[in-house]
């Protein structure tokens, strides 16, 4: 789903955007909390709620581009769960710190969960739908790397903000 990249260039613009707007010094530090404050609210929260109504008002849908069978109420458990970590995305734009690394825990292990899954249907049955192998499954792995890469760079830069770049 092309969608998903867009939110991708959202992300990095608003980002981009944010950091040349803002009158905040942009040490390594301001540059990673800025990047990961737009992953969280962009990519995990719009992009968690936008799953969120795939699953649950466009089932049929959804599960022919995963090329799973239509009409199955997992679709609306899939779907509550996405609107769980779109809510928690979006309020990672007003809380911090611990908030941030409980919410990248709490939607890595829903990805990474999901990655798992498409790889043994794609084993196991040869699903190569572009939900289940092409754009899900790479996404799936590739941002919670991205959340914990950006997480771990925020936090150490954090403690050694004091220290001269």
């Amino acid at each position: 789903m092309e969608l998903v990249y867009i939110f991708l260039a959202v992300t990095i613009l608003g980002a981009l955007i944010h950091l040349f707007l803002s009158k905040t010094p942009k040490t390594k530090n301001r540059i990673f909390e800025v990047f990961l404050l737009w992953f969280l609210v962009i990519m995990v929260g719009i992009g968690s709620i936008w799953a969120f109504i795939g699953h649950v008002f466009m089932s049929d849908m959804i599960a022919a581009m995963i090329g799973w069978p239509a009409g199955n109420p997992f679709q609306l458990e899939v779907g509550a769960a996405n609107l769980s970590y779109g809510i928690l995305g979006l309020l990672c734009w007003k809380f911090r710190d611990n908030f941030w690394t409980a919410s990248i825990i709490a939607i890595s292990v829903f990805y990474l969960g999901a990655a798992i899954i498409h790889i043994v249907n794609l084993i196991q049955v040869g699903n190569i739908s572009p939900g289940n192998a092409g754009y899900a499954l790479f996404m799936d792995i590739i941002i919670p790397i991205i959340l914990f890469a950006l997480l771990i760079a925020y936090k150490i830069t954090m403690n050694t903000k004091n220290i001269p770049e």
